[in-house]
């Protein structure tokens, strides 16, 4: 095989030259969180403090890169569907665009991001002998955007490994090549996640083995959301059988669980014998070996995995994500504090609505019953009588089926406000049990 630098010939250039492409008032899309396009970000932040450009419009979701800051304010305005730790005090600020995303249809941009920008930014392998190359862990949108996008610049990483499914470009699509400096993404995964403590770590295991125990069955389809609990739940369903997995994410323990003949989605509604998602996160480099190249492993456009007109055809579809707060109604917010944007909306309330709407489905919000905030000494209950003024909802109460903590699982598919709210009460914290239950009783007559 020829080398792949000698087979793309001229289309290869440095980072500072691609990005002399970049002018002032160009709308840039950058692919999200872990496929961003770290080599190509740093040059264009580089070449647009020394060249003087002005207000290019930055379209990145879940950004791994920080476009914001004094010395930046006035170069880069960044649109966002994800506040990430890096650009979240800009969010908080205003000084970055918020987009409250939760809409996705295959191969067109959700409203309110570019649907044909001046350049798309996206990182790929290198190309195979046929000329094709891969997005690595993350598909995303790039499928649609590398066709519609006017100029196209890919950033080659040679640690990008290979799935099937949707997950190929050919160069011919490409107009500009750059290599990508080694960026490790699972150094990247260890060094964001904080250490969880001994009381979280109980939390999880007591969550995660009540969901694989009392709500998940033989032969279902699952989806699991990012977030300490959700995410770690593929650890704890080692003695379930026939399991499938359509999803946005794949997160840690599904490798295991396949190889140990626990995944093997031969009950799927939709792509029987595959796991499908639209990205990886937070995996070991093991992991990623044992997806790469392997056919039971698919990834798709985002607006594919998202679709919910798709979603609701999957048969005895468990979602089971996140959530921030919870009120005594089933409302759950899992994205803001307040009006304060922490993370985003993503694909959760695609996910649960279709949980819900699924024949022998079911939509499952996890959160501890309490916390302690990070720069605080008190604790919080999760489970709070009414969500704070501004407080966005991620999912409505009418499409929440459980409520799990460690403390045990409220069901509110088919239950009154007051059924609801007494059941919420009896798996909140027992330090604000009492207190829950007063305004149950005042509220709403519980």
């Amino acid at each position: 095989m020829a080398n792949w630098r000698d087979m793309l010939g001229r289309k290869l250039v440095s980072p500072s030259e691609a990005v002399l492409n970049i002018k002032s008032g160009d709308t840039v899309n950058v692919t999200p969180s872990v496929t961003t396009p770290f080599t190509l970000c740093k040059a264009l932040i580089e070449s647009a403090k020394k060249n003087g450009l002005k207000q290019v419009r930055i379209d990145h979701m879940g950004s791994a890169v920080q476009w914001t800051g004094p010395e930046l304010r006035d170069i880069f305005r960044l649109r966002d569907n994800y506040s990430t730790p890096l650009n979240r005090a800009a969010c908080h600020a205003g000084e970055t665009d918020y987009l409250p995303v939760g809409l996705w249809k295959q191969y067109e941009m959700p409203a309110g991001l570019a649907p044909n920008p001046d350049v798309l930014m996206v990182p790929v392998s290198p190309p195979n002998e046929h000329g094709y190359c891969s997005f690595g862990q993350g598909v995303w949108m790039s499928p649609g955007l590398v066709r519609r996008a006017t100029i196209v610049i890919a950033e080659v990483r040679e640690e990008f490994i290979r799935t099937y499914g949707e997950n190929y470009v050919h160069v011919d699509e490409i107009d500009f090549f750059v290599e990508g400096e080694s960026h490790s993404i699972v150094a990247d995964a260890a060094a964001q996640a904080e250490e969880l403590s001994e009381e979280e770590i109980s939390q999880v295991e007591a969550i995660c083995t009540t969901v694989g125990v009392e709500l998940i069955n033989d032969g279902d389809t699952i989806q699991m959301g990012v977030g300490t609990v959700s995410a770690s739940l593929g650890q704890f369903l080692d003695f379930r059988n026939d399991l499938g997995v359509q999803a946005e994410l794949i997160t840690g323990g599904l490798v295991d669980l396949v190889n140990k003949g626990v995944i093997t989605g031969q009950r799927k509604t939709l792509h029987k014998g595959k796991v499908v998602a639209s990205a990886i996160v937070a995996l070991s480099q093991e992991e990623l070996d044992g997806i790469n190249e392997n056919p039971v492993f698919e990834l798709y456009d985002f607006g594919y995995t998202d679709d919910l007109r798709m979603l609701i055809t999957q048969e005895n579809f468990v979602a089971v994500n996140n959530a921030m707060v919870v009120d005594l109604t089933g409302q759950v917010s899992a994205e803001a504090f307040d009006h304060r944007m922490f993370t985003g909306v993503g694909g959760q309330t695609v996910f649960m609505v279709a949980g819900a709407y699924s024949p022998g489905g079911k939509s499952v919000s996890v959160l501890p019953s309490s916390s302690v905030p990070k720069g605080s000494s008190q604790r919080v209950s999760r489970i709070v009588p009414t969500l704070t003024g501004g407080t966005p909802v991620t999912v409505p109460r009418t499409y929440i089926d459980y409520v799990v903590t460690e403390f045990g699982i409220a069901e509110l598919r088919g239950k009154t406000v007051q059924q609801r709210a007494r059941a919420l009460c009896e798996i909140a914290h027992p330090d604000f049990r009492e207190e829950l239950v007063v305004q149950a009783k005042k509220l709403y007559g519980a």
